[in-house]
Formats: structure tokens, C-alpha cells, sequence
């Protein structure tokens, strides 16, 4: 049976190899020639020659042998588990009594569960010995007052170097030396564009009343950090940290009431330091 259906596959494989040849060798016909009907006969034949290649490769006997387990492995488990085999149930494990027909095997419980068991016990005394009798490690009380002096010492790190300043938190800084440091932020990237007197160039003239923005120490913090697009001015928080944007900024505010030598033309609104 096998190689009648061997000989019908390979007898219909070369009559649709020769169709498919003739079909697109073929030259004038009483039909125009049309690519995609060349297209889905060539489709077809695929699919049958796909179903043919499944009937042959299904029809062949598959024999599958048995793995059998390592000898290492079935130790292994009879060690961790001491199981007894099905067929020897009723010789070692099956018990005497009988209710009704129903029979109780005496099964022991595995190796892997008692040694578990027996870790838990000997963990649980060094626990007691460890944090309760002998005192060598830390309660969980005081490992919460221990975690929340970390906490408190990395809070204050952050303070000094900034990374907690944003437009909410930033506040107006008064020291000299801060100061000047903001002034040398402002003459070596902002000056370009309002002048080193803060009068204004491209930019809006800095020392006058007037604010596109808002005034006070939060709103030109946050114009510096994110910038004004539309208007050319990038956003400063790629190339500043915050604290040099709350140095800059404050060093902005200091120029307010100061006299430039060419003022640019008021822009924005009046601001009053209550409307912050």
C-alpha cells in the first residue's frame, strides 16, 4: 500500500511539472496572456504538492523508543522520595484494617519534607539565639531607626547638590557667593542674548518691571530650565544642573531696578512680587 501511494505521488508530481512547464512555455493562444492566472496555478500546484508531501511523510510507521531513566537520576529520587512502586504496594505499605472494602496505605513521608521541616526547627532556634538571647543583630525597631538616619543623611546629600530643586521647591538665594556664581552662569550663556547689564538684546530687557513669564524666583526658574521654543530659548536643563538654575536665576533678580546702558523696549505685563 505503502508504494502504490509512493508511485501515484511521484506519477502526479511530473504531470504537474509538465503542465506548469507547457503553461509557461506556451506562446500564442486564442486566450490573452494573463500573469496572475500563471500566478495562482503556480500557487496551487504548491499547495498540492504540500498535501502530497504530508500524505507521504504521515504514511511512514514512526517508532519511538522509550528513554529510559538514568540510573543516577532513579537513585536519586528513590532518596528523596523512598516512593514504593505501584506493583509492591501490597507488600510493604498496604495496612492490616479494612472499612468497608476501603484500604489506607501507610505511606512515610519523604526524606525531602522531613529535612525541611528539621531546617526550619534548627533555623528558628539560631533566630532566637541570634536576635533575642544574645543580641548580635539588630531588632526590627531598630533597624527602622537605623534606615531612617540613611535616609535622612541621603535627603540632606541631595539638598546640597540640588537634584531636589524644581520650580516648586527653588527659593531665592541671598549670599554672595552664590550670587556671583550665578552671575558668571548668566555673562557666559545669557548675556549673548540680554546683554551682559541684563538691558536686553534679542532677549527681554531683565531689569525693568515688566515680565513675559511672571517675575519672581519660581517662574524665571522654570523659563530657564524649560525655555521659550517659539522664541529661541533653549532649555538650559540639558546643559545646567538645578542648583545652577537657582544660582542664575537669583542672579537674574538682582538686576531688577538696575540702570543698563542700552534698554530694550518694555515686553509682557507688570509683576508685583504678591502675585507669586
Amino acid at each position: 500500500m505503502k508504494r502504490i501511494i509512493n508511485l501515484l505521488t511521484l506519477k502526479i508530481l511530473a504531470a504537474l511539472f509538465l503542465f506548469n512547464q507547457f503553461l509557461f512555455a506556451a506562446g500564442e493562444s486564442d486566450y490573452p496572456e494573463n500573469y496572475y492566472d500563471k500566478v495562482a496555478i503556480f500557487l496551487i500546484l504548491v499547495i498540492i504538492i504540500g498535501f502530497l508531501s504530508l500524505v507521504y511523510f504521515e504514511s511512514k510507521i514512526k517508532i519511538v523508543k522509550e528513554k529510559q531513566p538514568s540510573v543516577f537520576w532513579s537513585k536519586l529520587r528513590y532518596l528523596l522520595t523512598k516512593t514504593v512502586p505501584v506493583e509492591k504496594e501490597d507488600e510493604f505499605i498496604l495496612a492490616d484494617h479494612n472499612y468497608d472494602g476501603i484500604k489506607e496505605l501507610d505511606a512515610r513521608i519523604p526524606p525531602w519534607f522531613m529535612g525541611l521541616f528539621y531546617a526550619t526547627i534548627i533555623f528558628s532556634i539560631w533566630y532566637m539565639l541570634h536576635y533575642h538571647v544574645l543580641g548580635t543583630g539588630p531588632l526590627q525597631e531598630e533597624e527602622y531607626v537605623q534606615e531612617v538616619k540613611l535616609a535622612e543623611i541621603q535627603r540632606a546629600e541631595l539638598m546640597r547638590s540640588g537634584a531636589m530643586i524644581n520650580e516648586e521647591t527653588v527659593t531665592l538665594l541671598t549670599e554672595p557667593a552664590l550670587l556671583e556664581s550665578g552671575k558668571q552662569i548668566f555673562i557666559t550663556n545669557c548675556a549673548a542674548c540680554h546683554a551682559a547689564d541684563g538691558g536686553g538684546i534679542v532677549g527681554p530687557n531683565l531689569t525693568d518691571d515688566y515680565w513675559i513669564h511672571g517675575g519672581g524666583i519660581k517662574n524665571v526658574f522654570k523659563v530657564v530650565k524649560y525655555g521659550v521654543v517659539n522664541k529661541g530659548m533653549i532649555a538650559w536643563q540639558n546643559l545646567l544642573n538645578p542648583k545652577q538654575i537657582q544660582e542664575v536665576s537669583s542672579y537674574v533678580l538682582t538686576l531688577h531696578g538696575t540702570t543698563p546702558a542700552n534698554p530694550k523696549a518694555a515686553e509682557g505685563e507688570i509683576w508685583k512680587e504678591e502675585q507669586n
